[in-house]
C-alpha cells in the first residue's frame, strides 16, 4: 500500500512538472509572437491551420453573396441592407431633401430583381420583405426633392415596376411603449433562467417553439440582414444525436428532448470586414429565444462550439452546411425535470465588467 502511494505521487509530481513546463514554454512562445502584428502575421503565416476553416468560410460566403444576387431566393440580403439604410435615412433628424444618391439606383436593381421574382414564382419570395420594400421606397420618393437627376431616374424606374404587393404601412414610425413589463419583473426572468440539463422526456410543442422564434427574430441585426438560421430538431432520437456532437454534453446528452443549432449566415456580407456580425446577431436572437422559451414554461442551456477541426467537421456533413455556414451555438431545451438541480453559477460583481467615462 504504501508504494503505491509512493508511486502515485510520483506519478502527481511528473504531471505537475509537465504541466508547469509547458506552461512556462508557452508562455514564452506567446510573449514572442503575440508582441506585435507583425510577429503574429509570421506565426500564422507559417502555422495557418488555427483559422483557416474561418478565412475559408469568409471568403466561401463573399462568393455566395455575389453568386446569389442572380438566384431567385427566399429573402434577398442585398435588398433588405438597403432598403434599412433607406430607412436610417428617412429617421434623420432633421432630414435631407436629398440623401441617398450614391446607392438608390443600385437599391432599384436589387428591387427589380426581387419584384421579378415575385411575379414569376409568387410564394417563392418572403411576402413580408417584398412589402416592405415597396413600402419605404414609395415613402422615400415621396418625401425626396425632385431636384437630383439620380434620384429623379431610379423614381421613374421604380414606378415602372410591375410589384404585385400593397401598401401596407412597414414605414419608420415613432416608438411605440406597449409592453407593461417592469423592471422588477424582466429582473426576475433573467433570475429564473437557469441553465438546465436535466429535462422531463416529453415532446416540445412546436407552436410553442416558433413563438419562441417570433420574439428571436425582434433582436437587433446590422442592416436588419437577420444573418441566421435555427435548425431544430424536435424528434428525441435526432435531438440526442446533434446534442452528443459537442464537447459540453457528456453525461447529459440523452436527456435533451430538443434541440437548436444556431448557424450564422456569412453569405449575407461581401466584404471581410462584417465578418463577426453574425456572432453578434444570432446571439442576440438566441438570448431573446431564451428568455421566450422561460415564459411559455421551458428551460433551455447553452451549449458552447469551439471551432475544433473534428466537429466542425462533423457538424458540417450532417446539417449538410455550406463552407460559408459557421455554427455559432448549441441550444439544448424542452421542459424541466423536477427533481433536476441546477449549478448556482455565482455572477460577477457590477464593479467588475461595469466602467464609466474611462
Amino acid at each position: 500500500m504504501l508504494d503505491r502511494l509512493k508511486t502515485i505521487a510520483k506519478d502527481l509530481l511528473a504531471i505537475t512538472w509537465i504541466r508547469r513546463t509547458y506552461e512556462t514554454v508557452n508562455r514564452g512562445f506567446l510573449e514572442s509572437f503575440g508582441s506585435n502584428r507583425v510577429l503574429t502575421h509570421l506565426f500564422f503565416t507559417v502555422s495557418p491551420l488555427a483559422f483557416n476553416r474561418e478565412q475559408s468560410a469568409v471568403l466561401r460566403g463573399r462568393r455566395n453573396y455575389y453568386r446569389n444576387k442572380s438566384t431567385s431566393r427566399l429573402t434577398h440580403v442585398e435588398l433588405r441592407r438597403n432598403v434599412h439604410r433607406l430607412e436610417k435615412g428617412l429617421i434623420m433628424r432633421p432630414r435631407r431633401d436629398v440623401f441617398a444618391r450614391d446607392y438608390i439606383t443600385e437599391t432599384i436593381e436589387f428591387y427589380e430583381t426581387a419584384a421579378r421574382q415575385w411575379r414569376q414564382a409568387p410564394g417563392s419570395m418572403d411576402r413580408s420583405e417584398m412589402e416592405w420594400a415597396h413600402d419605404v421606397l414609395t415613402e422615400y420618393f415621396r418625401v425626396s426633392a425632385r431636384t437630383d437627376r439620380t434620384v429623379e431616374a431610379a423614381r421613374a424606374r421604380f414606378e415602372a415596376v410591375e410589384h404585385g404587393a400593397g401598401s401596407t404601412g412597414k414605414i419608420p414610425h415613432p416608438k411605440e411603449m406597449v409592453s407593461d413589463i417592469s423592471y422588477e419583473s424582466l429582473e426576475l426572468l433573467a433570475q429564473q433562467r437557469r441553465s438546465v440539463r436535466w429535462f422531463e422526456q416529453k415532446p416540445v410543442e412546436r407552436e410553442l417553439i416558433d413563438k419562441a422564434l417570433l420574439v428571436a427574430r425582434q433582436a437587433p441585426t446590422a442592416c436588419n440582414r437577420i444573418p441566421y438560421e435555427f435548425r431544430v430538431f424536435d424528434d428525441p432520437t435526432l435531438a440526442r444525436e446533434i446534442a452528443a456532437i459537442p464537447f459540453g454534453t457528456a453525461g447529459y446528452a440523452e436527456n435533451v428532448p430538443a434541440i437548436a443549432v444556431v448557424v450564422g449566415k456569412l453569405e449575407s456580407y461581401f466584404s471581410p470586414r462584417d465578418r463577426h456580425a453574425i456572432y453578434v446577431d444570432s446571439s442576440l436572437a438566441s438570448m431573446q429565444f431564451i428568455l421566450a422559451l422561460e415564459t411559455l414554461g421551458l428551460s433551455s442551456s447553452v451549449i458552447n462550439w469551439p471551432d475544433f477541426e473534428p466537429l466542425e467537421a462533423k457538424m458540417q456533413r450532417r446539417l449538410s452546411l455550406d463552407t460559408s455556414d459557421r455554427v455559432v451555438m448549441l441550444i439544448a431545451f424542452g421542459y424541466a425535470h423536477d427533481e433536476g438541480l441546477v449549478p448556482y453559477s455565482a455572477k460577477k460583481s457590477l464593479d467588475t465588467f461595469r466602467r464609466y467615462n474611462d
